[in-house]
C-alpha cells in the first residue's frame, strides 16, 4: 500500500512541542504499528504497518518558536517540515496544503474552537488538546460540522490511558459499588501560569487541566452532569500583575447520585518535588479507591537537588540501538488511538460512527465542554458575590431543558433563573 496520512501541527510550546512533535517524529520513523498494542489494537498492526505518516507543517504565533520546532523535528527524523508563523497559520498551511489529512492542534484554549472549525471545513480531520473548546454551542458547532464532512475529531484526553486509570475502570470501580463521591485534584506549578502562558488571563486552572478529570470520571461512569457549583480565588497571581484565578473549586452532582469535587490550581511554588501535584479518590457503597498520580513509588534526592519524584507512564524515553530514542507512554495514547480511527476512515472504508469508540469522541468532549462553560460562570458571579460579603450562593443546572444558572441574588432583577443553553446534553 502506497499511502500517507499528512499531519500538521499548530501550536509549538509547552505540549505541542513537546508530545505532539516526539510522537509524530516516531510515526514518521516507524509508522503506528509499534504503537497499536499499547492501546488494544495489536489485531491492526499488519493493516496499519504499510500506512506512512508525514508531518507536512509546523505553526506557531512567532517565527522563533515555528523555526524551532521545525528544526527540532529535523533532528529527530532528518525531515524538516515547513514553518508557518503568525496570528492565523492554519489558514496558510491549508492553502499551502489542500491534501492535508490532520490537523493536530495545541494552540491556546481560546484558540482551539476556530481552528477546528477552519479545518473541518476544508475536510481535514483533527486531534486537539483539551478541552475541546470552552463554549457548549462551540462544541455543537463542532459536532454538527464534523457529521456532515464525515471526519473525526479526537480529543486529547490521555488519563484516560494512564494504566492505573484503566485498571480502575476496568476492575476497581466494580469493586467499590455504586459511586458516592469523591475528589480529583492537579496543581500545575507557578511557571505555567506566569511565564509559560501569556494567555492565562483568559483562562483558568479548572478549564485548562481540570477537564482531564472531568473526562476520566466521565469516561469510568458514563454519567452525565445534574448540577454544579464553583468558587475562584485570586490572590497570587495579582502581585505579578495578572488578573487570573489562582485556584478553582468546582463540584459536579451527576445522574447516578455520585458528587465530585475537582480542584485545580497554578500556583505550585518551583521548589516542588514533582513536575504536578495529582491524583483523585471515589468512594463506593462498597469500598473506596485512591489513586496518586504525582508519587508513583520512584523517589530520591541528592545534594543542593531537594527530593524528587517522576512520572514515568506518562512518556518515557527508550533507547533505540543506534543511540536515539523513541518516545512512549500515556501521554501520547489518545493521539495513537485518534490516528489509527483516521486510517480507518481514510484507507480501509469505516464510517465515522463505526470508529467512535475507539478514541475520545467530540461528542464525548462536549460533555467536559458544557461543565467548563457553566463553571466559569457559576465561578464568576460567586467570586463577585463573595467579595461583596454575600456568600457563594450560584450554582447551575443540566436538564432536558438545558443548562441554568441558578441566582439567588439577582431576585431584584427577575434573574434567579437564566437559560444560557437550550438543548438536552
Amino acid at each position: 500500500m502506497d499511502a500517507t496520512i499528512k499531519i500538521a501541527l499548530v501550536g509549538t510550546g509547552m505540549f505541542g512541542g513537546d508530545v505532539h512533535a516526539r510522537a509524530y517524529a516516531d510515526l514518521q520513523r516507524a509508522g503506528i504499528s509499534p504503537q497499536l498494542g499499547r492501546v488494544g489494537l495489536d489485531a491492526w498492526a499488519r493493516d496499519l504497518g504499510p500506512i506512512k505518516f508525514q508531518l507536512a507543517a509546523v505553526a506557531a504565533r512567532t517565527e522563533k518558536s515555528a523555526r524551532r520546532a521545525r528544526a527540532n523535528f529535523k533532528r529527530w527524523t532528518g525531515h524538516a517540515p515547513k514553518a508557518f508563523a503568525g496570528q492565523k497559520p492554519w489558514m496558510d498551511i491549508l492553502r499551502e496544503f489542500p491534501d492535508l489529512d490532520v490537523m493536530a492542534v495545541a494552540t491556546p484554549d481560546p484558540l482551539h474552537a476556530e481552528v477546528i472549525l477552519t479545518a473541518l471545513k476544508a475536510g481535514v480531520h483533527v486531534l486537539t488538546e483539551k478541552p475541546m473548546c470552552l463554549d457548549i454551542t462551540e462544541a455543537d458547532q463542532i459536532i454538527e460540522l464534523a457529521r456532515a464532512r464525515e471526519r473525526i475529531v479526537a480529543a486529547d484526553m490521555h488519563k484516560r490511558y494512564d494504566p492505573d486509570h484503566l485498571r480502575i475502570r476496568e476492575e476497581i470501580r466494580h469493586r467499590i459499588g455504586d459511586p458516592l463521591y469523591g475528589t480529583a485534584y492537579l496543581e500545575e506549578p507557578l511557571h505555567v501560569s506566569t511565564r509559560t502562558f501569556k494567555w492565562a488571563e483568559q483562562s483558568d486552572p479548572f478549564s485548562y487541566v481540570g477537564t482531564h478529570w472531568v473526562d476520566l470520571i466521565y469516561h469510568y461512569y458514563r454519567s452525565k452532569p445534574v448540577s454544579l457549583t464553583a468558587v475562584g480565588q485570586k490572590k497570587r497571581l495579582v502581585r505579578d500583575g495578572i488578573n487570573a484565578y489562582d485556584a478553582v473549586q468546582v463540584r459536579v452532582d451527576f445522574e447516578n447520585g455520585m458528587s465530585i469535587n475537582f480542584h485545580n490550581n497554578w500556583i505550585t511554588p518551583p521548589d516542588f518535588e514533582g513536575p504536578v501535584n495529582q491524583g483523585h479518590e471515589i468512594v463506593g457503597a462498597d469500598g473506596k479507591v485512591e489513586s496518586d498520580q504525582q508519587y508513583r513509588g520512584l523517589r530520591w534526592w541528592s545534594q543542593s537537588g531537594g527530593s524528587r519524584t517522576a512520572n514515568n507512564h506518562f512518556t518515557r524515553d527508550v533507547k533505540r540501538p543506534d543511540g536515539s530514542a523513541g518516545y512512549v507512554g500515556y501521554g501520547i495514547d489518545s493521539l495513537t488511538v485518534g490516528l489509527a480511527a483516521i486510517c480507518r476512515v481514510k484507507f480501509f472504508g469505516a464510517t465515522r460512527a463505526s470508529v467512535a469508540d475507539l478514541y475520545p469522541t467530540a461528542e464525548e468532549a462536549r460533555i467536559t465542554v458544557a461543565i467548563v462553560h457553566a463553571a466559569r460562570l457559576v465561578r464568576d458571579l460567586n467570586f463577585k458575590y463573595l467579595r461583596a460579603g454575600k456568600g457563594a450562593p450560584v450554582s447551575a443546572r443540566f436538564g432536558r431543558d438545558g443548562i441554568t444558572i441558578v441566582d439567588p441574588l439577582g431576585a431584584g432583577k427577575g434573574k434567579v433563573f437564566r437559560r444560557i443553553y437550550r438543548k438536552p446534553l
